[in-house]
């Protein structure tokens, strides 16, 4: 019952304030040690099988670290009080997740484009996307922004909440360690072709649930949020294996089916041109509106992703 609370609380608390900048955040410290041990392990010359193996044991030392330190910060803060216990597992709650963040960003492309100033646009939307945003237009800047929202409704908000509800905030460490390593590691070019094979495959394991009830829930969201939610599905049903990776277009195509718009793709990425397919049908033209329109459909996706499971979770409690 306690972590039950601890979860309600540190969901309200991401909802009201989400991550201010002067505070010190867990994620940016896993990004520093993730930073440091891949200086350590991954050396000029090595072999991709050492690459490889180098790869796995920053995997194991990061989320080994994500959830012990946690774990015993929670056990310590319990033998000082209860009630110390409480409120630190709640702090943490509200740390790993990450959805006014995610809102209050890309509001900010938003509201650079209804400036009409581009260049700020740019800046704005390559601090939420790893593609190259120098070469995009206007067009290409809100659809990235939509996409990154679309997509980290699950990364940053419901795949967290799912590992939340299965074991507190030591499970939603261990993901966030998880998810961290793949967003500096897990690209398929030759610097991480190797060694960032399994923090990507990992990824990929621990989101493919989490990926599915996103998408899921998005689509009521759309009925709810007054969208095209006959779209979402059948766009859903349509392009949602439309991506590389297996869970990324998941979300990508209700939430594209529910605007109405095209999303995806050819994107550059450190330089180079990779293809991919277009998801959703461009009934109309996408517009920087709709970076308004995919946050409103991740606070209710979220929304109904905590009533459904927070209160089953009560119950069982």
């Amino acid at each position: 019952m306690d972590t039950a609370i601890a979860i309600f609380a540190g969901f309200i608390l991401d909802l009201l304030f989400g991550d201010p900048y002067w505070m010190p955040h867990p994620i940016r410290a896993m990004g520093a040690g993730i930073g440091l041990l891949e200086k350590k392990l991954r050396r000029p010359g090595q072999s991709p099988q050492a690459q490889f193996c180098s790869g796995l044991l920053l995997v194991c030392i990061m989320v080994l670290l994500s959830a012990l330190v946690p774990a015993a910060l929670l056990f310590l803060a319990c033998r000082i009080h209860p009630a110390a216990g409480i409120v630190l597992e709640s702090f943490m709650c509200y740390q790993i997740l990450a959805t006014k963040c995610l809102k209050t960003e890309s509001m900010k492309v938003c509201k650079a484009l209804r400036e009409g100033d581009v260049e700020k646009a740019r800046t704005a939307v390559s601090m939420i996307v790893g593609r190259d945003t120098a070469v995009l237009s206007e067009e290409g800047i809100i659809k990235a922004a939509v996409e990154t929202v679309a997509e980290n409704t699950s990364d940053g908000s419901i795949a967290p909440l799912c590992f939340l509800l299965l074991g507190g905030p030591v499970a939603g460490f261990a993901y966030k360690a998880v998810n961290t390593m793949d967003s500096m590691l897990g690209y398929k070019n030759e610097k991480y072709l190797y060694f960032g094979r399994i923090p990507a495959k990992m990824d990929d394991v621990f989101n493919y649930i989490p990926a599915r009830l996103t998408a899921w829930f998005m689509i009521v969201a759309a009925f709810l949020t007054g969208m095209d939610g006959e779209n979402a599905w059948k766009i859903y049903l349509r392009d949602k294996r439309k991506h590389a990776s297996p869970n990324s277009a998941q979300s990508e195509a209700v939430c594209a089916g529910a605007l109405d718009v095209q999303l995806a793709g050819d994107a550059v990425y450190f330089g180079k041109v990779y293809k991919k397919d277009y998801i959703g049908d461009a009934i109309r033209k996408i517009e920087p509106e709709d970076i308004l329109r995919a946050g409103k459909l991740m606070y209710m996706t979220t929304i109904l992703m905590m009533v459904v499971f927070g209160g089953l979770l009560l119950w069982i409690y």
